[in-house]
């Protein structure tokens, strides 16, 4: 073997050790940004599940006064027993919820809408297309009244201005 193919051999040896040590750099790297994604969502995991925790209380307390100002409003129906009946049968149900909601934690409720979602997946597209219809047509009617407003907004100060116009035209034909 000659001198000049050893040293082809052992740059190739060099850049074999090179590439395995690039490899081997990038694999650490990879391997400390998983650790660090890890890290970063359980941290958002759980900081969403504490502020949830914390809001699930105030939600339902705002059910169960919502339930309390339905089953007060009752009153007005003495004369018909059967509205009585139904708005204390939606006040009783709201009031069972709110104990639930209280009762329940955030995984509680993420796992049961999962269970739900993979039971009746037709039935969550279904809601899921007309919530969404709901919310389009909202935005719509929200866009078209505040162009509505904007358009009486300008033809009022365009207004104003003529009235000014006219006013000031008034004084000086009096001057």
């Amino acid at each position: 073997m000659g001198v000049g193919q050893q040293n082809t051999n052992r740059q190739q040896d060099n850049g074999n050790e090179d590439w395995d040590a690039l490899k081997g750099d990038v694999g650490d790297i990879a391997g400390v940004a998983v650790e660090r994604s890890r890290y970063f969502i359980d941290s958002a995991r759980e900081q969403a599940t504490d502020y949830v925790d914390r809001r699930k209380d105030d939600v339902a307390q705002s059910v169960a006064d919502f339930a309390t100002s339905l089953r007060e409003s009752t009153h007005s129906f003495d004369e018909r027993p059967n509205i009585r009946a139904v708005v204390d049968t939606a006040a009783e149900g709201l009031e069972q919820l709110a104990e639930s909601i209280r009762e329940r934690t955030f995984a509680d409720f993420f796992n049961e809408f999962e269970d739900v979602v993979r039971r009746r997946p037709a039935t969550v597209a279904a809601v899921s297309v007309a919530v969404g219809f709901l919310a389009a047509r909202f935005i719509k009617s929200t866009a078209e009244d505040l162009r509505y407003d904007g358009m009486n907004a300008g033809r009022g100060q365009g207004g104003q201005a003529r009235a000014r116009q006219a006013q000031h035209a008034r004084s000086r034909a009096g001057a």
